[in-house]
């Protein structure tokens, strides 16, 4: 991954400036480690008439598929491989661009004590990026770059010289070229977009991106004719942030015009979004869900298998119905935490004496587990590999027998309305695989129908028309219980 910046000097400013600006001297090769590999810094060329910077990014792909927690498992059939094989050591993309703001941070900034006067001047600068995704093709390079005050050269990288009519892959060979910009505009319109064209980001987008696409978008954003586009995929797509971006970057437009502060404009808007509800989030929609379905059926001691942390246990615990409750998990590490999170230590006699912690794998049957009420497995059997579900099947519905199991599972169909999820890539990095509707029901009316149990199906979070909703959840019951419920 490579990215060269090269200026040319004159008589009373040499080229080789461009070292005091990027606090990078001419003279030294420079190695900086990043989270996913090494940043080098040379310069292939340097006189006072013209001077190269060359930042060369050196990815450890070992380390960018451990960072990135094994995403793609459970998708399609070379999702596995692909994250070993493909375009991130070779082609500009966010990990240039971060690379890039860490390396060059001061230059990025503006910050020049040794040469201020020639930090704060255009400078007349080449930019050259081999190899650059561009989900758009030349023609949004052009309409990225031109209405910043750059000549853009977008050169379509073919598939394969030696086979012209395989036509062109969706890479370009990128130069730029101004006379009217300072280094620090050039590193932050490089810094958005890189990664806007490469339409794809290598970590978790989260709402401090906002406040870093303003600071980079500073002076030129706000009226940029891709603004929208450039906001969007910046933040992965995820809409409620590039709702925010868009809303603060009108506020900087309209105090522009006004030639006012954004603080003496932006009156009410706080007050109003504090009134705005937030939907509750999919893990406590999914424990209520689980709740009302066992306040439903009665039940007053419950197994929680695959308890993790203890957040369904302690609000089991807030419910007086449930008498007896117990957390299970293949975890000693997870059980310490779960204690720890319900101050066991702390509580109070009777109401310790109602939950217990113990630790089990749920693909062993369990003389413990026999005699429950309920027993609920939330989110868990995605976690198993497939040729171990038939033993967990067995453990709980043939020998721990609980006369009523609950089961949340996710709903792969939903995973195309999740904003920052990639195609083919599960929502979790341990989920073995995720089931459609019909796969789903299938699996739980065989379980049923092998152990005399009947079943039921219902939505947990919303219930889209076209892909249904984010979990599916599955109520079994023993068939007397089903006939008893009835009654």
């Amino acid at each position: 991954m490579f990215l060269t910046i090269s200026t040319t000097g004159s008589a009373g400013n040499p080229a080789t400036d461009l070292g005091f600006l990027l606090h990078k001297h001419p003279e030294k090769a420079q190695r900086f480690s990043t989270s996913h590999g090494t940043a080098h810094v040379f310069y292939p060329e340097a006189d006072d008439w013209r001077c190269t910077a060359a930042l060369l990014l050196e990815i450890d792909t070992l380390a960018l598929v451990r960072r990135g927690k094994g995403k793609g498992r459970g998708g399609a059939p070379d999702a596995a491989l692909a994250q070993y094989v493909n375009d991130r050591p070779y082609a500009a993309s966010s990990l240039l661009a971060v690379a890039l703001s860490g390396v060059f941070s001061s230059a990025l900034r503006g910050v020049c004590t040794a040469r201020p006067e020639r930090a704060a001047t255009p400078l007349p600068l080449r930019v050259e990026v081999p190899a650059l995704p561009a989900r758009g093709g030349p023609e949004l390079v052009r309409r990225l770059f031109e209405p910043l005050g750059w000549s853009v050269t977008a050169d379509p990288v073919p598939l394969d010289t030696e086979f012209p009519e395989w036509g062109d892959s969706r890479y370009v060979r990128l130069v730029l070229e101004s006379e009217t910009l300072t280094l620090a505009e050039t590193l932050r319109h490089l810094y958005v977009l890189l990664p806007v064209l490469d339409d794809a980001k290598h970590y978790w987008v989260s709402a401090d991106e906002v406040d870093k696409l303003l600071r980079a978008g500073e002076g030129w954003l706000p009226a940029h004719p891709e603004q929208k586009l450039i906001t969007s995929r910046y933040l992965s797509r995820r809409w409620s942030l590039t709702r925010q971006a868009m809303e603060r970057l009108e506020l900087v437009r309209l105090a522009e015009a006004d030639d006012s502060e954004v603080e003496e404009i932006d009156n009410a808007v706080a007050e109003e979004t504090e009134t705005e509800e937030k939907p509750a989030p999919l893990a406590v929609q999914r424990r209520e869900a689980i709740l009302a379905a066992l306040r439903e059926r009665g039940a007053a001691r419950v197994l929680d298998l695959g308890c993790g942390q203890g957040e369904l246990v302690r609000e089991l615990l807030k419910d007086v119905r449930f008498t007896e409750i117990v957390g299970v998990d293949v975890s000693v590490r997870a059980l310490t935490i779960a204690s720890r999170r319900l101050k066991l230590d702390r509580m109070g006699e009777r109401q310790a004496a109602r939950v217990k912690l113990v630790q089990g794998s749920l693909a062993y049957t369990d003389n413990r587990l026999r005699g429950y009420d309920a027993a609920v497995l939330s989110e868990v059997i995605e976690h198993l590999d497939l040729p171990r579900l038939p033993a967990l099947e067995y453990a709980v519905f043939g020998h721990a027998r609980p006369r009523t199991v609950l089961v949340t599972t996710p709903n792969v169909e939903y995973n195309v309305r999740w904003e920052t999820l990639p195609a083919g890539h599960a929502r979790h990095g341990d989920h073995r695989f995720e089931w459609t509707r019909d796969e789903f029901r299938t699996w739980a009316r065989t379980v049923a129908g092998r152990h005399g149990y009947d079943v039921e199906f219902a939505p947990v979070g919303p219930d889209d028309p076209e892909v249904g909703p984010p979990t599916q959840m599955a109520v079994f019951m023993i068939e007397t219980e089903k006939e008893v419920k009835a009654a």
